[in-house]
C-alpha cells in the first residue's frame, strides 16, 4: 500500500497561509522570534513522524491590493517575516530524523554563497536538508534588491537553469569523495590534486572558484519546487525530487499531477522520481461535532482583508478594484501565473470576488477539511488516491494545537491503515524517501557534471 508523505509547513512570521489566526487566544506564533517557538514545533513534528518541516519564504511586501503594503502590515499577512536558514540548525539539534526544505531565491541569492549556506546545513543536519527552489513573484522584492522591476516570468526560470548547473558543478564536481585525508601524521587534511575549481561563463552568471564546502552526506540537498506554470512544470519536471501543488480537489489536482509525472518520464527521470504534495488545512477534533465547533471557533478569528492582499499580490491584480459580483478578468502579469489562470482562463465559470471571499474560510482561499480523526484520514486517502498525489504539506491554523491535534488524532488513524510510516528509515533526507545511496540518481541533470 502506498504510503503517504506529509511535511509540517509553516513561515518565519506570524501569518503564514490562514491569515488571522495569530488573533486566537491559544496561538503561539507570535513567539516566532523565540528559538524554543522552533524547537517545539520541530519535536512535535518527529513525534509525528512527520517526514518534515516545510519553511515557505517571501522577499518584499504584498502591496498590490489597495496599492499598499498597509493591509498587510496591519494584518501581519508574512510581515514581519525573517530568515527561514537560521532556526534549522536549532531544529535539527533536538531531532533525529526530522526533514528540512528551506525556501531560497535564486533571483536574488548568489549561487556560490547559497552553495557553501546548503552544504553547511547538510553537514550540521546529517544530510536532511531540502531546497525549495523559487524565482519569486514580487516587483517589491525586485525593488527593494536594487532591480528597477522583476525580471519577466519565462526569463526567471532561463536564470534558474542556469543558476542550478552552477550549483551542481559545485556540489557534484569541486571535490572528489576521497579528497578530505584528515592525515594528522602527515599534517594533510585534503589532497589539493582532488579538490577544483568550477568554472562557468553563461549568459546569466559568470563564476570561477573552488566549493567553499566539503562535501557533505547528500552534496546537492533534496531539491522540492512549486512551480505550476507551463514553463514552472517543465523546470519541476527536469529538477526537481519532491514538487508542491495546490488545489481544491483531488480531481483538480490529478491533471497537474499526471502532467507532471509524463514530464518527468520525457526528461528520462521517469515518473516515480517525483514526490508530489498537496497543499492541505486540517481541522480535527474527536469527534465530527468537536471539529466543527473548532472550525466555528477558528472562522471568529480569520481575516479576508489579509487574505484578498496575499492573493492580489500572488495573482498581480489588485482585487479591491472588483465589486462582489464582478467576474475577475484574464490579463497579462509578471506574478503567480498559474494563481491567475486557476480563476480566469481555467476557470470552467467566471469567478467574482464574492465566490473567492466565500472560499475564504479561514483567510486563506483554500476550504480546510474538517472532522473526526478517520473522516480526516479518509479524505487524505482519497488524495493520495484519486489524485495521484505523494502526501501534503499540511498548513498550520492556530499554532501549535493544529499540529499537535494532526500528530495526536490524526497520524495514529493513518497508521493504523497502513497509510503512513510507522517509523522513521535510516539514512538521509533523500534516502528516507527514495532509498539508495543518498545521492541524486544517474538520470537526473545534476549527475551530468560528477567527476
Amino acid at each position: 500500500m502506498k504510503q503517504m508523505q506529509i511535511y509540517a509547513f509553516d513561515m518565519n512570521c506570524v501569518g503564514h497561509i490562514n491569515h488571522g489566526m495569530w488573533t486566537h487566544p491559544r496561538d503561539t506564533s507570535g513567539q516566532y522570534t523565540d528559538l524554543d517557538y522552533w524547537v517545539d514545533f520541530a519535536r512535535t513534528a518527529e513525534r509525528g513522524k512527520l517526514d518534515g518541516i516545510f519553511l515557505a519564504d517571501i522577499l518584499g511586501v504584498y502591496d498590490v491590493y489597495k496599492g499598499s503594503p498597509a493591509p498587510v502590515i496591519e494584518t501581519g499577512a508574512q510581515i514581519p517575516v525573517n530568515d527561514p536558514l537560521m532556526p534549522i540548525s536549532a531544529m535539527a539539534y533536538v531531532t533525529e530524523h526530522l526533514g528540512f526544505a528551506v525556501t531560497v531565491n535564486t533571483t536574488y541569492e548568489p549561487p556560490y554563497l547559497l552553495a557553501r549556506r546548503m552544504s553547511t546545513l547538510d553537514h550540521l543536519t546529517k544530510g536532511r536538508i531540502g531546497w525549495n527552489i523559487v524565482t519569486g513573484y514580487l516587483d517589491s522584492a525586485a525593488r527593494a534588491m536594487g532591480y528597477e522591476k522583476l525580471p519577466q516570468h519565462d526569463a526567471r526560470y532561463d536564470a534558474a537553469e542556469e543558476y542550478l548547473e552552477v550549483l551542481y558543478k559545485l556540489w557534484e564536481a569541486s571535490w572528489d569523495d576521497d579528497a578530505v585525508l584528515r592525515d594528522k601524521t602527515r599534517a594533510v587534511f585534503a589532497d589539493p590534486s582532488k579538490v577544483r575549481a568550477v568554472r562557468h561563463d553563461g549568459q546569466y552568471y559568470k563564476m570561477e572558484g573552488i566549493h567553499l564546502s566539503q562535501p557533505s552526506p547528500q552534496r546537492t540537498p533534496l531539491l522540492f519546487q512549486a512551480g505550476a506554470s507551463a514553463r514552472g512544470q517543465d523546470f519541476a519536471a527536469r529538477h526537481a525530487e519532491c514538487v508542491f501543488v495546490a488545489a481544491p480537489t483531488p480531481q483538480a489536482a490529478r491533471p497537474t499531477v499526471e502532467a507532471l509525472r509524463r514530464k518527468a518520464e520525457a526528461f528520462g527521470r521517469g515518473a516515480d522520481a517525483l514526490r508530489i504534495l498537496a497543499l492541505v488545512t486540517v481541522v480535527v477534533g474527536r469527534t465530527e461535532r468537536e471539529a466543527f465547533a473548532k472550525l466555528e471557533d477558528y472562522r471568529r478569528h480569520a481575516s479576508v482583508e489579509a487574505s484578498l492582499a496575499h492573493y492580489s499580490a500572488s495573482t498581480g491584480v489588485d482585487l479591491s478594484k472588483y465589486g462582489l459580483d464582478d467576474p475577475i478578468e484574464q490579463r497579462s502579469t509578471n506574478a503567480n501565473q498559474s494563481a491567475l489562470a486557476a480563476i480566469t482562463k481555467e476557470a470552467s465559470t467566471p469567478v467574482t470576488l464574492r465566490q473567492i471571499i466565500d472560499q475564504m474560510v479561514l483567510g486563506s482561499r483554500m476550504r480546510p477539511i474538517v472532522g473526526s480523526p478517520e473522516q480526516v484520514a479518509d479524505r487524505l486517502a482519497a488524495w493520495i488516491f484519486d489524485g495521484n498525489v505523494d502526501g501534503f504539506n499540511l498548513a498550520r491554523t492556530v499554532a501549535p494545537e493544529s499540529l499537535r491535534d494532526f500528530v495526536d488524532l490524526v497520524v495514529p488513524v493513518l497508521q493504523e491503515r497502513g497509510l503512513f510510516k510507522a517509523d522513521y528509515a535510516e539514512g538521509s533526507l533523500r534516502q528516507k524517501l527514495f532509498g539508495g545511496s543518498g545521492r541524486l540518481p544517474s538520470s537526473h541533470p545534476a549527475a551530468a557534471f560528477r567527476r
